[in-house]
């Protein structure tokens, strides 16, 4: 409870600084965007987190919509077992620049992502347990994301993706 607190406040002054520094509204078009991330993520019951590469590339779709297929790759491992996910899909944004008055220097989105994860599971030889507990696990994968961007220069930009799985921070080449 207290990181989405947390995630909510950092939002709200990140919103309030730009807010304050703005004149008019911008108008932008979104898409055509390589997006490489690392972060941390978590897949399973038991709330293992990872570290993880995230690569999608955004489509423009309408005005302020863009459809992005991505990959992204985190692994666990402890002492019986080693477990290596990918998921693979497609993200869905929504930027909401104008709704909030954001300035040229700033994109602010909502996101979900839908797909399926591939889960590869490594054994230790002398493990005696279930061996099959993680073929029982559904291969949706589903993912819901605010972010930010701050555009460094017309063609690169840093970015910040906080989300219910998969949260990265990274680069964004326009």
């Amino acid at each position: 409870m207290k990181t989405k607190a947390f995630i909510i406040t950092i939002l709200i002054a990140m919103l309030s600084v730009n807010l304050s520094a703005q004149e008019g509204i911008f108008y932008e078009r979104h898409g055509g965007t390589l997006n490489l991330g690392v972060g941390i993520g978590g897949y399973d019951y038991y709330y293992h987190t990872s570290p993880v590469f995230n690569v999608n590339y955004e489509f423009g779709v309408a005005r302020n919509f863009t459809l992005a297929p991505f990959a992204t790759i985190y692994s666990y491992a402890d002492a019986n077992y080693r477990e290596t996910v990918i998921p693979i899909g497609v993200k869905g944004t929504i930027y909401l620049d104008q709704l909030l008055r954001a300035g040229s220097n700033w994109d602010f989105y909502t996101a979900g992502s839908l797909g399926f994860s591939l889960v590869t599971t490594t054994w230790d030889a002398n493990y005696p347990g279930d061996r099959t507990y993680y073929h029982e696990a559904g291969p949706l994968y589903l993912d819901f994301h605010l972010g930010t961007e701050y555009h460094l220069s017309r063609n690169l930009g840093i970015f910040l993706d906080l989300s219910t799985a998969v949260s990265t921070i990274g680069i964004a080449i326009h």
